[in-house]
């Protein structure tokens, strides 16, 4: 019954910047767990980042520094802040949700980002 949507992907050069946005359908509070997953061509799908609720906030070694995880609760909707961009970042995105009790995981659809000169 929970709609992740994700937006903001799209065309950027090397060094430039992008937004992501991850709209729920329900209250983000709820969520245990939240966070960024990317897959190019050839590769495994890879944890980006995330953020634990009460909890630390985590980044994979090749965007610490660069990319950024925030929350606007009000707008239940999770956000990635995308900066100094490498051609190597350039994946489909995607948006998860965890929950407990019952234990359950959710996917967006993802939004394409593509960085190239």
């Amino acid at each position: 019954q929970v709609q992740l949507v994700e937006s903001g992907g799209g065309l950027v050069q090397p060094g430039g910047s992008l937004m992501l946005s991850c709209a729920s359908s329900r209250s983000i509070i709820n969520f245990y767990d939240m966070g960024w997953y990317r897959q190019s061509p050839g590769n495994e799908r890879e944890l980006v980042a995330h953020d634990i609720r009460g909890g630390p906030t985590n980044y994979a070694d090749s965007v610490k520094g660069r990319f950024t995880i925030t929350k606007d609760y009000g707008k239940n909707t999770l956000y990635l802040k995308m900066e100094r961009l490498k051609p190597e970042d350039a994946a489909l995105y995607f948006c998860n949700a965890k929950e407990r009790a019952p234990e359950r995981n959710y996917w967006g659809q993802g939004t394409q980002v593509t960085v190239s000169s």
